[in-house]
């Protein structure tokens, strides 16, 4: 872990960050590529992978995103503030693309589909939601690189490797839960596995973005470390944890949910 991180202190932030989302969008299309040998899937299995992300999701807000931000903040009045209003911003800007894009949940019916009406198919509907989903993973990875470059309160460099590390693990599952329904569903497998790949695009527009925001002004670094842990507890909240728990597995997703906070605690603890 320590000669990777040293590797990556010769680029900038931005690179590093375009760099970690290109890996993190490469595991998702790993796992999308399960949809050329996997015949069918446990639903169990999805409902777990699903609680598995989402305990991932959950702990990487806290001690990737929130405690660094708080961190920085230490020195002023209200350390508080910086992160609790950029998480809270963080949920309302999420809130708002969920509202407004048309997307449709694993396991849902067309006509539970959100967002404005549209005439899209259903793949292309899957498809989005899970784009949703990896916008403040992205983020997130982003915005942890610049709080490294910049070398602010506990951000560092391995920390941010670790984030990327968990991210990636948890989007293996994600590429998966669409390809291989996608199949299901009567599509051709190489069609299923570009949808699923596809949705991981996001990432790398969402990382490289962050990092470029955060490199404008060390006093953004708290703020934007907030938002993106916001945006990714709504993910959590509304549509990770409640669609691991529709099927009827719900025990089984939450000792998932456990064991994804317990490795990335131990990715972000441990080797950052």
């Amino acid at each position: 872990m320590l000669e990777v991180v040293n590797g990556w202190r010769s680029f900038s932030p931005v690179v590093q960050a375009l760099l970690a989302t290109l890996f993190t969008w490469g595991l998702t299309a790993l796992g999308a590529s399960a949809v050329f040998w996997m015949r069918s899937y446990s639903q169990r299995l999805l409902d777990a992978l699903l609680g598995f992300a989402g305990g991932i999701m959950i702990a990487a807000s806290y001690w990737s995103l929130l405690a660094p931000a708080i961190e920085m903040s230490s020195q002023t009045d209200l350390p508080w503030l910086p992160a609790s209003v950029g998480f809270l911003a963080g949920g309302l800007f999420l809130r708002a693309v969920d509202a407004l894009m048309p997307h449709l949940h694993l396991g849902f019916g067309m006509e539970e589909a959100e967002g404005l009406p549209t005439r899209w198919k259903r793949a292309v509907l899957l498809v989005l939601a899970i784009t949703i989903h990896n916008i403040p993973e992205g983020l997130a990875v982003g915005v942890a690189f610049g709080a490294a470059g910049a070398g602010m309160g506990d951000a560092d460099l391995a920390g941010a490797v670790a984030l990327a590390l968990g991210i990636g693990i948890q989007n293996f599952p994600e590429g998966l839960a669409v390809s291989v329904p996608l199949h299901r569903e009567g599509m051709g497998r190489f069609k299923s596995f570009w949808y699923g790949q596809l949705s991981g695009v996001v990432e790398p527009v969402a990382g490289v973005s962050g990092a470029l925001v955060v490199g404008l002004s060390s006093a953004i670094l708290p703020y934007a470390l907030g938002f993106a842990a916001g945006a990714m507890i709504f993910v959590v909240v509304e549509e990770v944890i409640p669609e691991s728990q529709r099927s009827g597995h719900a025990d089984l997703a939450t000792m998932a949910c456990l064991v994804g906070f317990v490795v990335m605690m131990i990715l972000d603890v441990g080797l950052g």
